[in-house]
């Protein structure tokens, strides 16, 4: 069998289904030939201005990358064109979250060191501030905007009318894609990936012997895959790439405006999605509500897929009677493992726990052996088989969650784990978020997922804070829906009804909003912050 970069699968589905609609944002349509034509174009202008593969990964360490990279500084808009021309021309494209300040991205890319930034016109100014000295091309991509950019920046456009439309440059399956971590509760890494790895294990690729199986997979495809949340993040570019890799149809959010649940709602029945993907509550509860209070007809949306966030119980019941027809689908994954666990649930049969995917399996505390099914003890959630590479330039933080048991090299992201004795995997929360209070450990999702079903509640952070006398306590930020009382005494009473009382919160905070990352995940970076005694009056609520 033969492994494929990611640029050789799409000239292998565009051949095979030209005319088919590739992407549609907002009021854009592009079939996977006109896509074709001009990301080989863009291929072609950078790999003429010398970007490519300076060093074989042969002669590499995992940690390190012998490609030059372009940073995407972009809405959804094109970023599949700019993405897929990065590989075609052996460029490496890097995700910038664009809700970033400019001193975070100055950060980033100052890590990233990119040699070209790829950015849509409303970011002139975020560039022009942070990109670093030496990165020597900027091409920036109309949003309508008319904000001013860095002096010598070239158009999208002029881009790919400039680049040759023949030339196909030779890809290999080692060429890498770097995936930039959310950096929920501390700084991004890049993740490296082999192409090839990221295709088969997150994209449900596979190795092929031929382009054969490539044309008839996307000839029988042509459904209508509706990715919501940003490209900007790992999960929305493997959602999308999935698709698209397959011949689907990708349909991306409009994110030039934020996240509106009527927009969201309305393309999805204009465009008869069969699939429609979300972040969590951040989306979950804005869609209800909508649903509730306006009539949609979906009835062609046969898989509601979630991941990326936790989703309430609550939300997922509420999703599947306002969608009796639909499976909903949770994803469990990160950008270090790709997609490697999924529950499963249809109104009335939901499910807590996530059936492992190929290599997704649990090991014990001390990372010496697998955990069986029913074993008792608390582990990490690993995947072994096709996982990244490692970290780019971190070779100690690699080693550390890249290691080998018993010969095999997996990925161990730091999220807490069991294994029921069905063989699914019970998920507990990441470690770094675990509140150790008076000896014991309190795993934070877990507190959240009871308050955030209180009817008077909104959303809802839980976090630790140091304690003289608990070592860390555990702190509740909790913010009440519109016209609703809620009060501590309430709020604690409930937590005492479902919780042991050590994992009930020492503190309720209530604030006016939850702060969500721009891919819907909590920010419990500000979190932290904001339960700080004295903090909390610099940052606001």
């Amino acid at each position: 069998m033969t492994e494929w970069s990611i640029g050789a699968v799409f000239d292998a589905v565009a051949a095979a289904v030209p005319d088919r609609t590739m992407t549609v944002c907002g009021d854009r349509r592009s079939t996977f030939g006109e896509s074709a034509l001009r990301t080989r174009r863009f291929a072609n202008f950078v790999a003429a201005r010398g970007f490519g593969e300076h060093t074989p990964r042969h002669r590499l360490d995992r940690w390190e990358c012998g490609q030059d990279r372009i940073a995407l500084l972009m809405r959804n808009d094109r970023y599949l064109d700019a993405l897929i021309g990065c590989v075609q021309a052996r460029v490496v494209p890097v995700n910038i979250n664009y809700h970033y300040t400019a001193r975070e991205i100055r950060e980033l890319l100052a890590y990233v060191r990119p040699r070209g930034i790829v950015y849509h016109r409303s970011f002139g100014p975020v560039v022009a501030e942070a990109a670093p000295d030496d990165v020597e091309l900027l091409i920036s991509v109309d949003d309508g905007s008319d904000a001013t950019e860095p002096a010598g920046t070239v158009a999208f456009e002029d881009a790919v009318r400039l680049g040759d439309a023949d030339r196909v440059i030779a890809t290999t399956s080692d060429d890498v894609v770097m995936l930039c971590t959310g950096g929920t509760t501390g700084r991004p890494k890049g993740v490296l990936w082999r192409q090839s790895d990221l295709y088969v294990s997150s994209m449900n690729g596979a190795d092929h012997d031929s382009a054969v199986a490539l044309h008839d997979l996307a000839r029988m495809t042509g459904q209508v895959w509706f990715a919501v949340s940003p490209l900007s993040h790992a999960a929305g570019i493997m959602t999308a790439l999935a698709g698209l890799l397959a011949g689907q149809t990708v349909v991306l959010y409009d994110d030039r405006n934020p996240f509106d649940p009527r927009i969201a709602l309305e393309t999805a029945q204009r465009e008869n999605a069969a699939l429609m993907t979300i972040v969590g509550d951040a989306y979950a509860g804005p869609l209800v509500r909508e649903m509730r209070a306006r009539s949609y007809d979906l009835s062609s949306l046969l898989v509601l897929g979630t991941g990326g966030a936790a989703t309430n119980p609550q939300h997922k019941r509420q999703l599947l009677e306002l969608l009796p027809h639909v499976m909903l689908v949770e994803g469990y994954g990160a950008s270090e493992t790709g997609g490697m666990a999924f529950g499963r649930s249809r109104h009335g049969a939901e499910v807590e726990t996530f059936a492992p995917g190929p290599g997704a399996t649990a090991v014990s505390q001390d990372r010496t052996r697998f955990l069986a099914p029913g074993d008792t003890e608390i582990g990490w959630a690993a995947r072994i088989g096709r996982v990244p590479l490692g970290y780019f330039d971190d070779r100690a933080a690699t080693e550390r969650t890249f290691p080998e048991i018993d010969g095999q090299r997996m990925a161990i992201p730091g999220d807490r784990a069991s294994v029921d004795a069905d063989g699914t995997l019970r998920l507990l929360g990441r470690d770094s978020l675990v509140v150790n209070t008076g000896g014991e450990k309190v795993f934070v999702e877990e507190v959240e997922e009871v308050l955030r079903a209180h009817p008077g509640v909104f959303d809802a952070l839980v976090v630790g804070r140091p304690s003289p006398r608990w070592g860390q306590e555990v702190v509740a930020l909790v913010c009440p829906r519109a016209g609703e009382d809620v009060t501590d005494v309430a709020l604690r009473q409930v937590c005492k009804l479902e919780l042991a009382g050590f994992k009930v919160p020492k503190e309720f905070i209530f604030v006016a909003e939850i702060r969500r990352l721009g891919n819907g995940k909590p920010d419990y970076r500000w979190a932290a912050k904001r339960v700080v005694p004295g903090v909390a009056e610099e940052i606001g609520a």
